[in-house]
């Protein structure tokens, strides 16, 4: 007797419970765990309830249309033999389908890794994924220190390399920033090959470019011309190297300062030319530095402690460092020197060297040889000292050879004073 249709609803979820409840006993029966592929996926064959019914149900319902009332109660447990009778060979077949699966290790070779599609950005990680990437630090959108970016900075790094202390440029905020921005290879390399020829040796461009480190903001072509140009007032290859190794600096300033530098030197000291070039090349911070300090001690020279013109010229020719000594420090040791130790000027003249010399200094080894007695500058008399060796020589050749004491006794009269 054929089902009536309220009974049809009713028939199918009882035949799809039946049918889940067959399905999970023969998957613990006949399944076995699925094999590991790679980061995690597994490759265990699952069978879904849904299928099941589907390809059982409807056919057990093309044959239970024709059954008729009496054959009711046989009807379930003919449908458990043909659910099981139905379901094993799919069964069967899903596993033989897994046991086709090719092993990672054996059948999988590094060439056909090549094959494989590339990794979308967007796909989804595991957790124990997730927990094995390392990233690198993100780069730091401002700092104090350009530590934080040599990492990530090519030129940091060969910078650090060919000796830079970039501690000391970090100090200067606009030079780190140009530092940062500038690529080695297109606007570093050629600044450095350009130095070398001037006369930069290897070892040397560190330290030059700790100093001057504003030389990559100059443009390459105005370097070279400053350099033509010293050329062309006789400057030696030698002498510009000499000169831009002792004034990293030079290089910075325009072809018209350096002009109007030599000829302020030149007409305000009534030098030659021969003599200014010696002089700028000795000392070419001259050329860099500020015209105050000169103007300003060539002013004490000649209005507080009285030497004339051309004294001034002969001092300055053979100490150039006393157009930019410390005003302080010059008067106070013409005072000692001229007022306590009574040397008069021409004589301070030929030994402009007392200048340069800590006054302390001058102070211990005068006293000493007031003590001893032999404290005589006057070059007419006998036993005379000269500035020269009262200032230059070492303390025990001034003990063995002024002074005639040992350096025990000159130490123990100093502990006195």
């Amino acid at each position: 007797m054929a089902l009536s249709a309220q009974q049809i609803p009713r028939w199918f979820n009882s035949v799809k419970l039946r049918s889940l409840i067959n399905t999970v006993q023969l998957t613990k029966r006949f399944t076995r765990p699925g094999r590991t592929l790679l980061h995690g996926f597994s490759a265990q064959p699952q069978m879904s309830s849904d299928n099941c019914f589907l390809q059982w149900g409807f056919k057990t319902y093309k044959t239970s249309s024709s059954w008729n009332s009496s054959q009711t109660t046989s009807s379930g447990s003919q449908e458990n033999n043909s659910a099981q009778s139905t379901l094993l060979p799919l069964t069967n077949e899903q596993s033989e389908k897994t046991q086709k699966i090719p092993s990672f290790d054996s059948e999988v070779f590094l060439e056909e890794l090549d094959d494989l599609p590339p990794l979308s950005p967007m796909q989804p990680i595991s957790e124990e994924e997730a927990i094995q990437i390392i990233a690198a630090p993100p780069l730091p959108p401002s700092s104090f220190t350009l530590r934080d970016y040599v990492d990530h900075s090519e030129t940091l790094q060969k910078l650090v390399l060919l000796g830079v202390d970039l501690s000391k440029i970090e100090k200067h905020p606009d030079a780190a920033n140009l530092l940062l921005r500038l690529d080695f290879e297109k606007d570093i390399k050629q600044i450095l090959l350009f130095l070398k020829d001037v006369g930069i040796e290897d070892n040397q461009l560190g330290a030059f470019l700790t100093k001057n480190y504003a030389i990559f903001s100059q443009d390459l072509e105005n370097m070279k011309t400053r350099v033509a140009y010293l050329h062309s007032k006789n400057f030696s290859k030698a002498d510009v190297a000499q000169m831009v190794r002792k004034a990293p600096f030079l290089l910075n300033f325009s072809v018209e300062r350096l002009d109007n530098r030599l000829g302020f030197f030149q007409k305000e000291l009534q030098l030659s030319v021969k003599k200014t070039r010696e002089l700028v090349v000795r000392l070419p911070r001259l050329l860099t530095g500020s015209l105050e300090p000169v103007k300003e001690n060539m002013k004490v020279y000649h209005l507080e402690l009285g030497f004339k013109h051309n004294e001034i010229q002969h001092m300055i020719t053979k100490i150039p460092k006393m157009l930019t000594a410390n005003k302080r420090k010059l008067t106070e040791t013409f005072d000692y020197v001229h007022n306590v130790m009574s040397i008069p000027h021409h004589i301070i003249v030929k030994f402009p060297q007392v200048f340069n010399t800590r006054l302390f200094k001058v102070k211990e080894r005068h006293l000493f040889l007031t003590y001893l007695g032999r404290a005589q500058y006057d070059p007419a008399k006998p036993n005379y000292i000269s500035l020269d060796k009262l200032v230059s020589i070492p303390d025990e050749i001034f003990c063995e050879e002024i002074a005639k004491a040992s350096v025990q006794d000159f130490e123990k009269f100093l502990k006195t004073l």
